[in-house]
């Protein structure tokens, strides 16, 4: 049994294959797939997908996405079982090259910093909303100073301590989770068949404008919202798969974690918004003293509002959960975070260690709530997911489709001396130039044109390149 010393601990293998004696079984790795995806932002996708598409539309999609995502989680995840890397540092050698793989890190770290960002201010708008505190520079800094630190240290020792916090977290978030659902439930006049068969909540009008108007246009709006989380969870599940002791683990925990995200947090969220709606707009009116109307607006406005419907419904333990369920999120934001930037900057040959990026991912997710940046992850949250899934893409491509059809030592050797990929950058542009602005009129479910289109664009070009570098006879 080998013992890691504390700077071991801490860099955690970042830039290097994780020992074999580390790694660890499906249960250790599915606490961090599910904890991950256990967070209110993805509470509040799921109310927002079954309030527009309804829950029946909202189950049918959730479960398409869940058996792509984890088929997706699954390959990108082996591919990190097998070399020991993490995702980012994986595309230098699939898809991307070492200084190519700068496109990738960017990529996934403005994204989970983003997200890291986003669920900061979800919980600091809880805290506020809960102890009723001014929103004044003090509180700001004590309430985000505090958050930040515990994040650092929780992350700073590697992923023995992110999992352990993740699993309590976790079973202690679950709990909490139910108890809401059943105020919820229980306070309101609807029965379990209701609460399972509700159509969409938005007059036809708003529906119109989201581009939902038919049962078609729901379904695809459904998947549009899902897609994205799930390309994200598969290079996290490729974060976790280079601690996996067999392929077969880290297949379960992305399976795992897919369910969890696109149909137990899809149905938690909207149960509990549509069960305990009439009470939060009660709230709304009584309390803040808005309309009716502009309660009913505020009821699913944004993620605020699942955080309100927490703190309104299950009072303290509402107010837990938000601790819960985003704490151990932020714990896992921030180790993925650290991970991408130690690729990002090592290819720019600068490596100060792990510690050093679990500090600066803090630092720069305050700077996007600083700086109003979250507006902008709002709006390229579609983006975002279609980046990611071409980023998944071609590292899938070229691993299980250009390895098995060239001579796998010889493009080993080439991707291990090239400084950039340029078929998978060349992938990658066209792959998202085409499905999110010429083919999403006419495909519209961006994330399967983008994975289709790696798979098809970057094996020819590829195989092209290699056999121009490395002639046949060689």
């Amino acid at each position: 049994m080998t013992h890691e010393s504390v700077s071991e601990q801490i860099e955690d293998h970042a830039l290097e294959p994780v020992p074999v004696e580390l790694r660890q079984g499906w249960l250790s790795l599915t606490w961090n797939t599910t904890g991950m995806v256990v967070s209110l932002v993805q509470i509040f996708f799921g109310a927002l997908v079954t309030f527009v598409a309804g829950i029946k539309i909202g189950l049918i999609a959730g479960a398409i996405v869940t058996i792509l995502g984890a088929l997706l989680g699954w390959a990108c995840g082996h591919i990190a079982y097998r070399s020991g890397l993490s995702s980012t540092v994986l595309s230098r050698f699939y898809g991307f090259g070492r200084q190519g793989s700068v496109i990738s890190s960017l990529i996934y770290a403005f994204m989970i910093i983003g997200f890291l960002a986003l669920e900061n201010a979800l919980l600091y708008h809880g805290f506020v909303f809960y102890f009723q505190l001014e929103d004044t520079v003090t509180t700001k800094i004590l309430i985000y100073g505090g958050m930040t630190l515990l994040w650092i240290l929780l992350t700073a020792y590697g992923f023995k301590l992110v999992a352990k916090v993740s699993s309590i977290s976790l079973i202690l978030s679950l709990l909490v989770l139910a108890y809401v659902m059943y105020v919820a439930v229980a306070g309101s006049h609807y029965t379990v068949g209701e609460l399972l068969s509700f159509g969409s909540q938005f007059p036809p009008e708003a529906l119109e404008k989201m581009g939902a108007a038919t049962d078609k246009a729901k379904f695809i709006f459904a998947i549009n919202v899902l897609i994205g989380s799930a390309g994200a969870l598969s290079l996290f599940d490729a974060d976790l798969g280079r601690y996996a002791r067999r392929s077969v683990d880290i297949g379960i925990a992305a399976l795992m974690g897919n369910i969890a995200m696109d149909l137990v947090m899809m149905v938690t969220g909207g149960v509990i918004l549509y069960a305990g709606g009439p009470a939060l707009i009660q709230f709304y009116t009584q309390v803040q003293g808005l309309t009716v109307e502009a309660a009913r607006h505020a009821a699913l406005q944004s993620p605020d509002s699942i955080t309100a419907a927490f703190v309104v419904l299950g009072g303290t333990m509402g107010a837990l959960l938000l601790v819960l369920a985003q704490g151990k999120t932020q714990v896992l934001n921030t180790y993925s975070a650290s991970l991408s930037l130690s690729n990002l900057f090592d290819a720019l040959s600068f490596r100060p260690g792990r510690l050093a990026f679990v500090i600066l991912g803090n630092i720069m997710g305050l700077l996007m709530i600083y700086g109003n940046l979250l507006e902008l992850i709002n709006s390229w949250v579609t983006m975002l997911g279609v980046l990611t899934t071409a980023f998944a893409g071609i590292i899938v491509a070229d691993f299980y489709i250009v390895r098995r059809m060239f001579d796998n030592d010889l493009a080993t050797k080439v991707a291990n001396a090239e400084a950039v990929n340029w078929s998978g950058v060349a992938t990658l542009i066209a792959a998202v130039f085409m499905s999110h602005y010429v083919l999403s009129g006419i495909l519209p479910i961006e994330g399967f044109t983008t994975l289709a289109m790696c798979l098809i664009i970057y094996p020819p070009l590829r195989l092209r390149q290699l056999n121009s570098l490395v002639p046949a006879h060689a």
